[in-house]
């Protein structure tokens, strides 16, 4: 890679229209220019070049009979990336924003993602433009149902490991994991994000919300700083935001805020347990709007339309989707007194607004490092499930800390700069490459 702008042009020439790819590229193309430069061994090998372009992407049809016995048909698709050291390991994402760009973009995080957690495991990823929202247990089991009946052929627990993402969660995995045991006639750890009682392991839902407050403490070390206390925000109110919100209030921090794609809630107070659990309940079992938390809870209110991100705080924790914070809110979230970003949502901030945050020398840390305590946690369900055993839950909380403060050791050695500022994005970027480069460079041109 002689020139970013060269090298990018013909990512857009190869991909057109596909921009949150485009995205995800260069972020890594500008963190690793330099490092290529003083390690041509690998510019030499075109291992980047190698890196963008998917081992194999799948897409396929996905007919299903809704409740009124009316043909539906979806698009599915598996994005297999990168298996240079390990099975594709990657969630599946059921949305209606779902296509390929949006996918490529994701695959090819998570390959830096799983390789900063050590654990042995390639990069992919997957999903389908289907929408859960609205349907019923019946109409989610009959896409699943049709979508593994595709999907099974391309996966196994040697070669492509499927979780959970937006839009799939136990209930999806659920029926996505009966259906290929019905077609394989096989029980292998083929997905992850299983239920307890059936192969899940302990803490997984809880692990990308969990481990990205885990990273966060580890940055605020750095400045002799804890995290009790301190006023936190945090966006979306599915899995992540849960948990995360769930960790945060048992360290002593105060949350003050959930959203979805309607709006936020607020309460200044901060929410309490009792608050929690009734988000809980609000988003995993009715299903229901976040609005519905300023007619239940006291003290909340309920703003339409905005994200978060006019709300002072110390801390922001934006959980919902890609590119949720633009230049404008992080200027915003600067000039309100923010001084820490944990990402547990996948890029969920614009470059224009991570550049405010790097030159407002705050704490950064990017998705692909604070958000993956999910895929940390489900490699250790890959290991339970291959030595037929499950861990406590002491015991995967342990193993998941370890490996969260890991990745940021990992960001530390490659991200500190000369004037001692420690540039997350960069340190996460060389340190998840060197890794899946130096695979590449050992198995050859393949």
């Amino acid at each position: 890679m002689e020139n970013v702008k060269e090298f990018m042009a013909g990512v857009i020439r190869k991909n057109p229209g596909e921009l949150e790819f485009h995205q995800a590229v260069e972020e890594v193309a500008e963190s690793l220019a330099p490092f290529l430069k003083e390690n041509p061994r690998y510019a030499e090998a075109n291992i980047l070049e190698r890196m963008i372009i998917p081992e194999r992407i799948i897409i396929f049809r996905v007919p299903w009979l809704d409740d009124k016995q009316k043909v539906q048909v979806n698009t599915g698709y598996r994005i297999e990336m990168n298996s240079a050291i390990g099975p594709y390991k990657g969630g599946l994402r059921f949305h209606p924003s779902v296509n390929l760009g949006i996918l490529k973009f994701l695959a090819f995080e998570q390959v830096f993602k799983n390789s900063l957690t050590t654990l042995p495991m390639g990069g992919g990823k997957g999903g389908s433009d289907f929408d859960p929202k609205g349907k019923t247990d019946t109409e989610v089991m009959k896409f699943c149902q049709s979508f593994m009946s595709e999907l099974f052929r391309h996966i196994g627990e040697n070669t492509d490991v499927p979780a959970g993402d937006i839009g799939v969660g136990a209930r999806e995995i659920g029926f996505m994991f009966g259906q290929y045991k019905r077609l394989r006639n096989e029980f292998t750890g083929v997905l992850t994000g299983k239920a307890i009682g059936w192969g899940g392991s302990l803490i997984r839902p809880e692990a990308t919300g969990y481990g990205c407050v885990y990273f966060v403490q580890e940055m605020l070390k750095t400045r002799g700083e804890d995290i009790a206390g301190k006023v936190c925000t945090v966006s979306g109110s599915g899995n992540v935001a849960q948990y995360t919100a769930e960790k945060l209030m048992e360290l002593g921090a105060k949350v003050v805020t959930f959203s979805d794609s309607a709006g936020f809630v607020h309460k200044s107070a901060g929410f309490t347990a009792h608050d929690l659990k009734f988000v809980f309940e609000l988003k995993n079992v009715k299903r229901g709007r976040i609005s519905e938390c300023a007619k239940a809870l006291e003290g909340c209110t309920y703003t339409a339309g905005k994200r978060p991100w006019g709300i002072p705080c110390d801390i922001a924790f934006p959980s919902a989707t890609q590119n949720e914070i633009d230049e404008n809110d992080a200027k915003t979230l600067v000039k309100n007194g923010c001084y820490v970003i944990g990402e547990g949502a996948n890029m969920p901030t614009v470059p224009d607004a991570v550049k405010v945050f790097q030159e407002a020398r705050i704490l950064y840390a990017p998705g692909k490092a604070a958000n993956a305590g999910g895929v940390s946690t489900s490699g250790l369900e890959m290991s339970q499930n291959s030595m037929r055993t499950s861990w406590t839950r002491e015991e995967v909380d342990q193993k998941l800390r370890r490996i969260k403060v890991n990745i940021h050791e990992s960001c530390v050695k490659y991200g500190r700069e000369e004037d001692g500022y420690i540039n997350y994005v960069k340190g996460a970027n060389i340190a998840g490459f060197v890794k899946v480069a130096d695979a590449m460079l050992d198995q050859g041109v393949v």
